[in-house]
């Protein structure tokens, strides 16, 4: 009897501290739950990684420029200019105009010119056509045999649409249109609009950006990065 008893009371406690370990084992599951509930997503935008080009003087930037097309990555944010190709020279005191979001450029040759305002510095330029006509784009500066490019910054040199691939075609079909609609992320709207300009007030949840677009203004209001309201804007 008393064997009896002592193996009760030892399958007893094995079933009280198995009963005590499930309790802390659910308790730790609940508050372990809403942490992987509310991790954000992974947003596939930040892992894409385009190629750059390594230009170091006029030969290597004509030599990477011109062997594929571009793509201009800020809209209205750079100027062209006429270029004759005649005697290999660019009116850069008169801006011809901007180039355009996701503007495609099929660059043509490598060239430089000297600015009026700084005839110590020569601008690199990157010479395309356009509508029957020459253009030359700043891409980089030369002073005294040292040069500086700011190319990778300005272009790409791969497809965005393949870049973003993920995107949906329906996104795609309205950053083509340069409009942007609720539900885009702010990337989006700036291969859309170009550049925009952030308002003051603005914080990383709340941002409302003016984008000059061409001389069209819109007026975008995000929140958690997504656009929530997408407005005409006016003119400055």
């Amino acid at each position: 009897m008393k064997q009896r008893i002592q193996l009760i009371l030892i399958i007893g406690m094995i079933v009280a501290a198995a009963r005590v370990a499930w309790i802390f084992y659910e308790r730790h599951e609940e508050s372990v739950a809403p942490t992987k509930q509310q991790a954000p997503a992974l947003d596939p935008d930040f892992y894409v990684t385009p190629k750059k080009m390594y230009p170091y003087d006029l030969k290597t930037a004509k030599s990477e420029i011109t062997k594929q097309p571009v793509w201009v990555k800020v809209g209205y944010a750079y100027g062209y200019f006429p270029y004759d190709r005649a005697i290999r020279h660019a009116d850069l005191a008169h801006e011809a105009g901007k180039l355009l979001p996701l503007q495609k450029l099929e660059v043509k040759d490598v060239s430089t010119g000297t600015s009026a305002k700084d005839p110590g510095e020569k601008q690199v330029l990157a010479i395309f056509d356009q509508d029957g006509n020459s253009y030359a784009t700043p891409i980089g500066t030369e002073k005294d045999g040292d040069f500086k490019f700011w190319a990778n910054d300005m272009l790409f040199i791969e497809d965005p649409h393949q870049l973003y691939k993920h995107w949906p075609t329906d996104v795609w079909q309205v950053v083509d249109q340069h409009q942007v609609k609720p539900g885009m992320n702010e990337l989006q709207a700036d291969f859309a609009l170009g550049l925009g300009l952030l308002e003051s007030g603005s914080d990383s949840t709340d941002r409302t950006l003016d984008y000059p677009n061409g001389g069209k203004p819109i007026k975008i209001s995000f929140h958690n990065g997504k656009a929530i309201d997408v407005k005409n804007g006016t003119g400055s």
